[in-house]
């Protein structure tokens, strides 16, 4: 807003007069909408990228909303303040942080940054040990299931991220 020329005095008369609520520094929510944590979370810390089951779940493949929100974050970046507010974060090196990245939109309509669905089914490998199995099973068969999907594309970042023996006994059970 100050980029915009609006004065902070005239952003607070705003904010108070509609009754607008500072859910952030710098962000604020209007009393006539549903806050989308999301999309917030994503405002305030544009550096991360939503993954693992918070993927899964906009992606539409798994029906378990998750009750811990999961990012991924360069190699590097401070993330204790993420992990004060409970949300899981995983780090992964710069040269791999945006292999996948798709915008999606969350129930509340916002658009977000995510994993696509190949990314997310190697993210899950590479931390089987940490995901609940049925979410796991639940992802693999939803994946297999999608007219959309793209094999090539999922044993190509398996490769890359290293787990294509993993991947490749998952597929022969499946396929």
């Amino acid at each position: 807003m100050l980029e915009r020329g609006i004065s902070k005095s005239t952003l607070a008369d705003f904010v108070e007069k509609y009754s607008y609520e500072r859910v952030s520094h710098g962000i604020y929510c209007s009393p006539d909408v549903w806050e989308d944590r999301l999309y917030i979370l994503q405002l305030r810390c544009p550096k991360t990228i939503f993954s693992h089951d918070t993927a899964l779940f906009l992606l539409d493949m798994t029906v378990q909303e998750p009750l811990k929100h999961s990012v991924t974050v360069k190699t590097g970046y401070n993330a204790t303040h993420l992990r004060k507010e409970d949300i899981r974060v995983y780090s992964i090196k710069k040269e791999l942080f945006e292999l996948g990245r798709i915008k999606v939109k969350t129930p509340f309509e916002n658009e977000v940054a995510i994993y696509n669905p190949e990314r997310s089914i190697c993210d899950l490998i590479r931390n089987r040990s940490s995901i609940e199995v049925q979410i796991f099973q639940d992802a693999v068969k939803a994946y297999i299931g999608r007219k959309d999907k793209n094999l090539h594309l999922l044993m190509e970042y398996a490769e890359k991220l290293r787990v294509n023996r993993v991947l490749s006994k998952y597929l022969e059970v499946l396929l």
